[in-house]
């Protein structure tokens, strides 16, 4: 896996030496320090998403919550936070919704690693596009300065660690990462439940396409 942003890297021979970073994080693309997943998005996977995204499967938050704090200790003190943030949804997919569903993670994970869970942090200022379907660049595009602290909100030198459920493009965690980091994080680290990989991934159904 990529040293930093966790995409696994395709198969080479034995003779050759695997590289430390991917394509993209050699060219410093990304704003968070390192990202880590709990497995590669797969039907099944998504599927358990989905409940706990749409149908608000609680049982789902915790069970994700169990394998990524087992996730995070087989990394040690590389990932240890000192606070966790959940990535937020915008107030109108908020209301219209109900609940944030990475909340639903977040909080049981704050409870087994003893971590301050800050809810108060980060706002999703621009909605996204209506589209369900959006391509790479329409993602990074859709993402880009969405996210913002809360006025009179710090979080200075402190190690945050962002939860989300999917990594698709690393854009959510990229954006939410500037702006922790601009509000005087030292650093952010990402984790999600899954991370989508096109060349290992199934296709992804319009409903998981749908970001926060």
């Amino acid at each position: 896996m990529c040293k930093c942003c966790g995409r696994p890297f395709a198969f080479v021979p034995a003779a050759q030496s695997l590289p430390q970073l991917c394509r993209l994080c050699r060219a410093d693309v990304y704003g968070f320090s390192r990202a880590l997943s709990f497995a590669i998005y797969n039907d099944a996977l998504g599927a358990a998403i989905v409940l706990l995204k749409y149908e608000e499967v609680r049982r789902l938050g915790d069970w994700f919550a169990r394998q990524l704090a087992e996730t995070l200790a087989r990394h040690g003190e590389a990932f240890h936070p000192d606070v966790i943030v959940p990535v937020p949804l915008h107030r109108e997919r908020l209301r219209e919704r109900g609940y944030n569903q990475t909340d639903l993670i977040a909080r049981p994970l704050a409870r087994q690693l003893g971590v301050k869970l800050r809810l108060d942090v980060l706002v999703r200022t621009r909605p996204r596009p209506a589209q369900l379907v959006l391509s790479r660049t329409e993602r990074w595009k859709s993402v880009r300065g969405a996210y913002a602290t809360r006025a009179g909100v710090r979080v200075d030198k402190l190690r945050v660690l962002l939860v989300d459920d999917v990594m698709t493009t690393g854009a959510t965690l990229d954006s939410c990462a500037r702006a922790l980091r601009k509000a005087g994080a030292t650093e952010v680290f990402g984790i999600t439940v899954a991370r989508l990989v096109p060349a290992w991934s199934p296709s992804t159904p319009p409903q998981q396409r749908e970001q926060q």
